[in-house]
């Protein structure tokens, strides 16, 4: 019980800071001059600062270190929480809007999915379209790093945190000995290429506004727009090369970005097997797609081809969801091969989901040694990435991770299908959602949304979203008995 109270403790603390994140759209409210906007954010504000504040002063005696076990439960509930309490100005300000579709929204932002259920984003209050962003922003290097760099000052540990949240080789290795320097040092490689993004989109012919807000979504991989055309409003080649090109910097592991900073050098670039692998599908990818679509007559050129296909490629590949045309009407070999790399594309590390590209690597090397085996059972051949020796444990743990993920798939696309959906859309809205990639197929296309969905298959694609962001693990782990037992 005492434990559990230590995790409302630090949740409330986590809420009553996440509540400054509102200041954004409070002050974009002010320069556009929307009143009744602005009272609604700090009302929101207001909220959320004093429920946190409640839960943290009445739980105040039961602050204190957290174990493994209580630190996945905190993650859960704050990657739960935090949606809810970011619906309030959507539900203030959108009236005909629901809860269930306020809460897929917002779940939508702060995992990075891009999904959305809102049309009429180009008319929609800037201060809700930033507000919309800015949870893609802060929901991409993860609320819960952010907030290990804060929480050891006030009294609570931040280490079992990192490790719950934060996938691949980072649970194992710190950049820096203290877990709060190097959360500091994450989030400011962050900020200093998003920064650079704002830039680059402005220099490239986009206003102040969409600027901020497609720099926001392109390096928190969400993929939110402030147009329902997504980025193909713009239809400009240089504003979708500068899109690519931060795309997949965000599909990257942030700490070869940080450690290449630190050394100056583009050395720990081409250390990083998992990086190379990454940039180098995708390309391959890009070209390939845009070779099939020519030849399809999909376009009457190679190099339009390769234009559209590059750009929504590496969008979906890297679980951003932007789209600059429907490619959905595109031959299925196409958006289908998409929907396989953002399964497998994006980095560890990065703000990508899916399986990501260093399990795929353990996988295709467990492979090879399976055929080495056949040939010479005696022989002693252990597995290495990128001159380091693998142990069969973090094998076993990636051939578990791989099962649960399929598993998953199919459990909730089946959910979709008896809930009337046709495959394709269900399909392929799990896939999406699970990898946090946003645009699937069908009815959940790039030229549509999931606002057609009914409440129930919100609610399935929301489950997913939460599933993918936190690797499985972290929420299935939850409904296992060894974890309730003392």
């Amino acid at each position: 019980m005492q434990r559990t109270l230590t995790v409302i403790h630090a949740l409330g603390l986590m809420l009553a800071v996440f509540s400054f994140a509102y200041l954004m759209p409070i002050l974009t409210a002010i320069i556009y001059g929307q009143g009744e906007v602005f009272q609604d954010f700090l009302l929101a504000m207001v909220w959320t600062l004093a429920t946190g504040v409640l839960m943290w002063m009445l739980t105040r005696r039961y602050k204190g270190e957290l174990s493994i076990r209580h630190g996945y439960l905190l993650v859960v509930a704050m990657w739960t929480a935090m949606p809810a309490v970011a619906t309030l100005p959507l539900l203030l300000l959108l009236p005909d809007l629901s809860f269930t579709d306020a809460y897929f929204e917002t779940m939508s932002g702060l995992t990075t999915t891009g999904a959305t259920v809102l049309v009429g984003l180009d008319v929609l209050s800037p201060a809700l379209n930033i507000w919309r962003h800015e949870l893609n922003w802060l929901g991409g290097m993860g609320i819960i790093v952010l907030a290990v760099a804060v929480l050891p000052l006030l009294g609570i540990g931040g280490r079992q945190l990192f490790k719950a949240e934060t996938p691949g080789p980072m649970k194992d290795s710190a950049l820096t000995p203290r877990i709060t320097e190097t959360a500091r040092n994450l989030w400011l490689v962050y900020l200093g290429i998003t920064i650079a993004c704002i830039v680059s989109l402005k220099l490239a012919g986009m206003n102040w506004l969409d600027s901020i807000c497609h720099a926001f979504a392109a390096m928190g991989l969400g993929g939110f727009s402030t147009h329902d055309a997504s980025v193909g409003f713009f239809n400009s080649p240089a504003i979708e090369a500068v899109l690519m090109v931060f795309m997949l910097l965000a599909a990257m592991n942030f700490a070869t970005h940080f450690l290449a900073l630190r050394a100056k050098s583009l050395k720990p670039y081409r250390m990083d097997v998992e990086g190379l692998a990454t940039v180098g599908l995708i390309v391959l990818s890009c070209f390939g797609i845009a070779g099939f679509l020519w030849w399809q007559g999909t376009y009457p050129s190679f190099l339009t081809a390769l234009r559209h296909a590059s750009f929504n490629l590496i969008s979906v590949a890297t679980d951003c969801g932007f789209a600059s045309v429907d490619f959905n009407q595109w031959p299925i070999f196409a958006p289908l091969w998409m929907l396989l790399l953002s399964c497998i594309a994006a980095s560890s590390g990065s703000t990508g989901g899916g399986i990501k590209m260093i399990r795929t690597l353990v996988l295709v090397k467990q492979a090879g040694r399976e055929f080495v085996k056949l040939l010479h059972p005696a022989a002693i051949n252990p597995m290495k990435i990128g001159g380091h020796v693998i142990s069969n444990s973090v094998v076993f743990s990636v051939l578990g991770f791989i099962f649960l993920y399929f598993m998953s798939v199919a459990t909730l696309t089946f959910a979709l299908l008896i809930s009337g959906l046709d495959f394709i859309s269900a399909f392929s809205a799990i896939i999406a959602c699970i990898n946090n990639a946003g645009p699937g197929l069908g009815l959940v296309g790039p030229a549509n949304n999931y606002g057609a969905l009914t409440d129930f298959q919100t609610w399935v694609c929301t489950a997913a979203m939460l599933i993918g962001r936190l690797e499985i693990f972290t929420v299935l782990i939850l409904f296992t008995p060894h974890f309730w037992r003392r």
